[in-house]
């Protein structure tokens, strides 16, 4: 089977051994952009400050923080009404959250009033919470999808934007 010859004989080198010549793949290109594995860092709020007055209507798939005033609609991941806004018009959201003033229809999954809330307008949400403090005149629907409603689906009911005596 073997001899000893063969075995001593200088053969070729494995360099020089030829193999069979596969085609060239091109090598694989770079993404031209970077794509992460790691989980999208979600993007900050935007924030209305105090000083600013919006005449319009807001509509995000992110979240907004509003310090000032607004007078329009406002559609939004998740709205926060701070203690020093008003807001005047429609805001619907899936998390609502309100320390300041709203005079309109609140439609949200989860609506929460904190002690500092005045809402002048109906409620329609999924779950709720009133904290003790708040100021609340209108009505409250519970509705398994609030955000699905529009405008004309419920009758509104006119609301007095004059200031109460406390």
């Amino acid at each position: 089977m073997f001899s000893k010859s063969k075995i001593n004989e200088p053969g070729p080198k494995p360099t020089e051994i030829e193999r069979p010549k596969m085609p060239e793949q091109p090598a694989p290109k770079p993404p031209s952009e970077f794509v992460s594995s790691a989980p999208k860092v979600k993007a900050a709020a935007s924030v209305l400050s105090s000083d600013l007055t919006v005449i319009g209507n807001l509509r995000t798939t992110g979240d907004i923080q509003v310090e000032g005033t607004v007078e329009g609609d406002i559609r939004a991941h998740l709205l926060t009404v701070g203690e020093s806004a008003t807001i005047r018009g429609e805001i619907v959201a899936d998390d609502i959250v309100v320390n300041g003033r709203v005079v309109g229809r609140v439609r949200g999954l989860k609506v929460r009033l904190t002690a500092t809330a005045r809402v002048e307008g109906d409620i329609i949400h999924k779950t709720i919470a009133i904290e003790s403090g708040a100021h609340f005149e209108g009505s409250v629907q519970r509705q398994e999808d609030p955000l699905s409603n529009g405008r004309a689906s419920a009758p509104v009911t006119p609301v007095s934007t004059a200031p109460k005596a406390e």
